[in-house]
């Protein structure tokens, strides 16, 4: 099965299957980046419950990032990872905290669901089985940001936090700001009922979209909800060209057989992960 589609392209290398957005590619001699492919192996670095991996589990997510990175001709070392909570959060780092090894479930970033940085040789990583995952690139600023946005985020707007924090921080002109979206749960397979629907209604029904992103289905007594679309909006509505944001239009649902989905999976879920890395 290839998901290749007019904005990704759908790489197997080395043993690895990953997407890469073609806009992204335009400046493969700045940046790195990929998201990952693949029910058969995992990135989990941390518990469900946000406790350590055991050992055992631990190297073999090690291995796993190893094998992306090398495709992409990365140094897994590189990779800094969030403890994503769900949150708002968004720092910038400037540097490593562990020298020789990956930085997975360190203090400095618990309950972060975003990076932001403008070094070179860092490789930005979240991950995801169903939530959105955004990558952020300042192409005249050369800087990038890794941001996770479940449902809880996207009500948060962590994105546009994101984008808030790379013009405060670094100058960055939203203008020239790419944002890539990679698989994620798509409106098809996003049903809740009414206390969800009523939160997202609340904080988007000034949006001129609202009818589009919030659908009712008598069916079944439940709420459709379009969380890429309402990112689509906020972004364009803090500065972002429309034709800078690069939908993968791809739902983790729909291809369950690729890629992680926690609706399908259910306990014991596993995640995909998104990297993205100034050469």
């Amino acid at each position: 099965m290839d998901l290749s589609n007019e904005n990704v392209i759908h790489v197997k290398k080395n043993g690895v299957e990953y997407l890469q957005f073609r806009k992204l590619l335009e400046y493969k001699d700045v940046i790195k980046h990929a998201y990952t492919l693949g029910v058969d192996v995992n990135y989990r670095t941390t518990t469900v419950d946000k406790k350590p991996l055991p050992e055992n589990i631990y190297q073999a997510t090690v291995e796993n990032y190893k094998k992306v990175c090398e495709a992409i001709d990365s140094n897994y070392i590189n990779i800094v990872k969030t403890v994503q909570e769900h949150t708002k959060n968004v720092k910038v780092i400037d540097k490593k905290i562990n020298q020789n090894l990956p930085d997975f479930y360190v203090e400095e970033y618990k309950a972060t669901d975003g990076l932001i940085t403008n070094k070179k040789n860092l490789i930005l990583s979240t991950t995801n089985a169903d939530c959105i995952l955004l990558l952020f690139f300042d192409p005249i600023k050369k800087v990038i940001s890794n941001v996770h946005s479940g449902w809880k985020g996207t009500l948060q707007e962590i994105s546009v936090q994101a984008v808030q924090k790379m013009i405060d921080e670094f100058e960055c002109n939203p203008k020239d700001i790419i944002c890539c979206i990679c698989p994620s749960i798509r409106k098809c397979h996003f049903e809740v009922d009414k206390d969800v629907r009523d939160l997202f209604f609340k904080k988007f029904q000034s949006l001129k979209e609202i009818d589009k992103i919030i659908e009712y289905d008598e069916k079944v007594d439940k709420w459709h909800i379009d969380t890429v679309l309402i990112n689509r909006a906020i972004l364009r509505n803090i500065g972002l060209k429309n034709e800078n944001i690069v939908d993968c239009g791809i739902c983790s649902v729909c291809n369950s057989n690729l890629i992680h989905s926690f609706r399908v999976e259910k306990e014991g879920y596993g995640l995909e992960t998104a990297l993205i890395e100034l050469k």
